[in-house]
């Protein structure tokens, strides 16, 4: 069975920030609220200073410690490794939201870019939205991986990531190809390779979430 994910290479990220607003742009996260968002910090000592970046989103972990949290079982992993959330079953709680220890998982609130006023994106309505964009106030959403976009491919045998369509959003568009999506479970799939390669490592894996996105820390 496929199971999918992400390598990121710090060395090749800019800090542009292209994904994190591809990622609210194709998944309708309101103002103030991110599934993708880049961290900064400096490095170095004057006059040797330099820029980090680190682009944090769901890890999609084999061992979701949001998934384990929740009290009624609304967070599921689904066959393709992809951690979601079931806003039908969602209270809000919060657990899931205090168990993540990567800070992806956040709480929905209906809001607005401007105060008197709809912009045609935000006047979609919600049946005319795929059902992982269908966020109910107050309860969980998260990262999805853009499953919307490659699901239907998938399902048919493709291999999602070889066309613009089934490829995530913040993939697609960033300008360095410092991320890369791929099958974790095909040894041939470049995102392996690269992994390998590179050496690529995983945050936080003393949690045992053991998560689906890799980073390149080194050239």
């Amino acid at each position: 069975m496929a199971k999918f994910g992400l390598l990121i290479d710090l060395t090749r990220c800019i800090g542009c920030r292209t994904c994190e607003a591809a990622c609210k742009m194709e998944n309708f996260v309101p103002p103030g609220k991110y599934w993708l968002y880049v961290l900064e910090w400096e490095i170095g000592n004057f006059p040797e200073v330099r820029t980090v970046y680190v682009p944090m989103n769901c890890m999609h972990c084999e061992n979701p410690s949001c998934m384990m949290a929740c009290p009624v079982d609304a967070i599921k992993k689904n066959e393709y490794g992809v951690v979601l959330v079931d806003y039908e079953k969602c209270i809000g709680c919060k657990y899931c939201v205090a168990a993540c220890p990567y800070g992806a998982i956040d709480i929905y609130e209906e809001k607005t870019w401007y105060e008197d006023y709809k912009t045609p994106y935000e006047e979609i309505p919600a049946e005319k939205k795929h059902p992982l964009h269908r966020y109910q106030p107050g309860k969980a959403f998260k990262c999805t991986l853009c499953f919307h976009r490659w699901e239907d491919a998938v399902k048919r045998g493709e291999k999602p990531g070889t066309t613009p369509e089934t490829t995530p959003a913040c993939v697609l568009v960033c300008p360095t190809g410092a991320r890369l999506f791929g099958d974790l479970d095909d040894p041939n799939d470049l995102i392996n390779i690269r992994i390998a390669e590179k050496r690529a490592v995983q945050l936080k894996k003393e949690f045992g979430t053991r998560p689906q996105v890799y980073y390149v820390t080194t050239k």
